[in-house]
């Protein structure tokens, strides 16, 4: 009986501590409110509407018919139009499309051996019958994007045609760049240095002011000259160089043990590394001002973990997710260097090149560094 009166108490007491943690009430309700979100409305797998570039040799009525047809099935949305195939290599090198349709000059001719085909008579010859309408080129180091070009490989193209054609010759030949064995490791690889990074990163600080507080140090760190922006910067230095040796551990068991390749310049990748680890930190420092312990620091950082990962386009496609996902996703430091690693890594990018991700990472760690002194600073006072 003595013993269940006891139990009862420091039940009591834990309820009590609980009611009185308004941030650890509002994790419990937010965070399955946020997983639940993402994973029901956000996270999509089957991809429409991705960026697609158009490169028209033939400049005809029937290859504008053929874009309408291929628009139609709203997989891809033609956003760019380019005057030549090196041109439009680029664009996808630099993640402006994901992919592009060049259309031959003489589609015209290979319409209507496509309906010979189609009719069931005979055609001229052999070479004649595997020769596509058009060819998509298409960026082959996400695996999701590059399946759904290559279902429009076989598309039925029946209102141009008025029979369908045979299912045995293809209606588009499909190029991949980058990645065209479709080996997941290519693509999971370079992503999970944004995955680790972020993880580490803002674990590292998100606890940092909170572990002064509660070591007693907060009263002597008042008491020193040291500015509160210095302190910040002092915070994060030591942790750089744990992700920058984070990084060379990951390239080095993904290039030796996975034969990931490793086409761009070993300073490209720092240089972007480096942005994204300072603005993975900056955030960690951000929430480590909020928190009053570490428990709340952990939940905190748990709250923006779950996003940062989902939404990066690390295991889902970015163009598969809604419109106010994607706003999200814009914001989070992970997106922009999920686009920057995977362009060095994969596509031989040069960061200077990708220079909306890298501003933005630039200008998310001055913010962010902003943000915490000033939040130290408040809770000085």
């Amino acid at each position: 009986m003595n013993s269940l009166i006891r139990i009862q108490a420091v039940y009591n007491k834990e309820l009590i501590q609980l009611k009185r943690d308004r941030m650890t009430l509002r994790m419990i309700v937010m965070i399955p409110l946020i997983q639940l979100l993402m994973f029901g409305y956000a996270i999509n797998t089957n991809i429409r509407d991705i960026p697609v570039g158009l490169v028209d040799h033939s400049n005809s009525g029937l290859s504008r018919a053929l874009v309408q047809t291929i628009t139609a099935t709203q997989v891809v949305a033609f956003t760019h139009r380019y005057d030549d195939v090196k041109s439009a290599n680029s664009a996808i090198a630099k993640s402006e499309v994901r992919a592009v349709l060049v259309i031959p000059h003489d589609v015209d001719n290979r319409l209507v051996r496509h309906r010979t085909i189609g009719l069931g008579l005979p055609p001229s010859s052999d070479e004649e019958t595997s020769r596509p309408i058009a060819q998509w080129i298409a960026d082959g180091s996400d695996t999701m994007v590059a399946a759904a070009i290559r279902s429009l490989g076989n598309m039925p193209l029946t209102e141009l045609l008025d029979k369908p054609a045979n299912r045995n010759t293809a209606t588009f030949e499909v190029a991949l760049l980058y990645n065209p064995e479709q080996r997941t490791a290519v693509n999971i690889v370079p992503g999970l240095i944004g995955v680790i990074l972020t993880m580490t990163m803002i674990m590292f600080t998100s606890a940092a002011i909170v572990r002064e507080r509660e070591r007693g140090n907060l009263e002597l760190l008042i008491n020193t000259p040291i500015h509160s922006l210095e302190l910040m910067i002092g915070k994060i230095i030591p942790y750089i160089f744990i992700g920058m040796l984070q990084v060379a551990i990951i390239l080095a068991i993904g290039y030796g043990v996975f034969n990931v390749p490793i086409n761009g310049g070993l300073w490209q990748i720092a240089a972007a590394t480096l942005l994204f680890i300072i603005a993975s930190l900056t955030l960690g420092l951000v929430i480590s001002t909020v928190a009053q312990n570490q428990l709340q620091s952990m939940q905190l950082t748990l709250f923006v973990l779950l996003p940062s990962i989902l939404l990066s386009g690390f295991m889902f496609p970015y163009e598969g997710m809604p419109m106010a996902a994607q706003y999200i996703a814009e914001v989070l430091p992970a997106t922009h260097f999920m686009r920057l690693i995977r362009g060095v890594v994969l596509r031989d990018v040069e960061v200077i090149n990708m220079t909306y991700d890298m501003v933005w990472l630039m200008v998310f760690s001055i913010i962010g560094l902003a943000l915490a002194s000033l939040r130290f600073k408040k809770n000085l006072d």
